[in-house]
């Protein structure tokens, strides 16, 4: 077991302002513009004691992926620890939940918010064909910027996360002066229950950071890096996600769930009339736009890392020569971001990838631990969780929580989904033998 593997041949080219820039681009998503009345109509007033307690939590699950993203310098984010840890079975099963069960499903039903803002106000897009050319145009772009250089896509995942930033630092500002003061009184703790029911989304709502780790192989000085980015880029989510809750209850109060489908344009409006309206619209389309493109930076590493390790196809593992950059990967892992965008049959499995992500999480986190029994040190200096077994041991707890709140029916398709991978890896690790024989 080690934590180094030889130099892939990736250009180190993501610094602490890319890093901290992708962590917000792929956190705070379109959902951001729906998610104020799903919490608001569960925890009332008190919805931020609920994003305060779940972002506490969250902590220590980012604090884990801080110490040991700072230890694994290659490609591969949470497959690349997972490997390194318990070995290419484990790291397999962990890259099939992730660049399926979580990253191609999530990216797909983004793009689908993006068509659906966009048809509010082009119901143009509402149409099937005109929706099958937006997803092929605004997805064929993001492969080829991704192709011709990782560094550009930094810098376009750069610029949109601050022009996604600016409307909801727009509605911050602006919606304070319209918050009713009697509408953020509540006068006891949400319940356990009440908490619980929320649990799931309270928790992938701060979901997100991990992708933007699968570039590991292409972070500049990882043992600086990854901590500061990882450290600013949760900051800047957790109080985004704060301040938003508290002006959307705050202007809507009750009447939030009046405006479920969309609450922050239901906030525009109060500030803006329908101007407001037309901007947050846009805004979630732009919001959703850009945490697809950082996923498309971000996840195609897992393909690449898979095949250079044999578990998926050769080609999968090829840099370009001129670009050098995971053509292939990207390639094939827009296409099916576009093919399950266009069907429309990913909504169904969106539970099936909440839990696929906790348990990438349990599996990185239990890596850590194993990483400090065996007592298996990098060879350069790396970023320590203090307080020994504290910090794994409160992210163990809070995952097990979660996935507590799961449905059995969940657990079953989880289940389901976790055997049908182990079934293609026998195969996998099978046919070449009886082929060779």
């Amino acid at each position: 077991m080690t934590t180094q593997k030889p130099d892939e041949g990736l250009k180190r080219v993501v610094g602490v302002t890319g890093l901290t820039a992708a962590i917000v681009n792929l956190s705070i998503g379109g959902g951001i513009y729906g998610l104020p009345a799903i919490i608001g109509m569960q925890l009332g007033a008190a919805g931020v004691i609920g994003f305060l307690l779940c972002g506490l939590m969250f902590a220590a699950i980012i604090l884990c992926y801080v110490e040991i993203g700072s230890r694994i310098k290659t490609s591969g984010g949470s497959y690349a620890y997972v490997e390194a840890a318990f070995g290419p079975f484990a790291g397999f099963i962990v890259n099939w939940l992730f660049f399926f069960g979580w990253g191609i499903l999530s990216s797909a039903a983004v793009m689908n918010i993006v068509a659906d803002s966009l048809a509010v106000v082009t119901p143009a897009f509402s149409k099937p064909l005109m929706r099958v050319l937006l997803f092929t145009f605004l997805i064929g772009l993001m492969i080829l910027i991704n192709v011709r250089s990782a560094k550009r896509s930094v810098q376009f995942v750069n610029f949109v996360t601050l022009i996604k930033l600016i409307p909801l630092v727009w509605i911050i500002i602006f919606g304070i002066s319209h918050i009713q003061p009697g509408n953020l009184h509540w006068e006891e703790m949400p319940s356990i229950k009440s908490f619980g029911d929320t649990a799931l989304i309270l928790f992938f709502a701060f979901a997100g950071f991990e992708s933007s780790l699968s570039v590991s192989g292409e972070i500049k000085n990882p043992s600086r890096t990854v901590p500061l980015g990882v450290l600013c880029g949760g900051l800047i989510v957790f109080f985004t996600y704060i301040l938003i809750q508290t002006v959307a209850f705050g202007v809507l109060g009750p009447e939030i769930e009046l405006h479920k489908g969309a609450p922050l344009a239901a906030v525009g409006e109060r500030i803006a009339g329908i101007a407001g309206v037309t901007i947050i619209l846009l805004a979630a389309a732009l919001s959703g736009l850009g945490s697809v493109t950082g996923d498309v930076l971000a996840s195609p590493r897992l393909l690449f890392a898979g095949a250079k390790d044999g578990m998926f196809p050769k080609f999968l593992g090829q840099i370009h020569p001129r670009f050098a950059t995971p053509h292939w990967a990207v390639i094939v892992y827009g296409g099916l971001i576009l093919l399950f965008s266009v069907s429309g049959g990913f909504k169904q499995l969106a539970i099936l990838a909440s839990g696929a992500l906790l348990l990438i999480y349990l599996a990185v986190v239990l890596s850590l631990i194993k990483f400090r029994i065996r007592k298996i040190e990098p060879a350069e200096k790396s970023f320590k969780v203090p307080g020994g077994y504290v910090i794994p041991g409160i992210a163990i707890a809070a995952i097990l929580y979660v996935l507590s709140n799961l449905s059995t029916a969940e657990v079953s398709s989880i289940c389901v989904f976790v055997g049908v991978v182990c079934i293609i890896y026998v195969v996998m690790k099978w046919w070449p033998k009886r082929h060779a024989s």
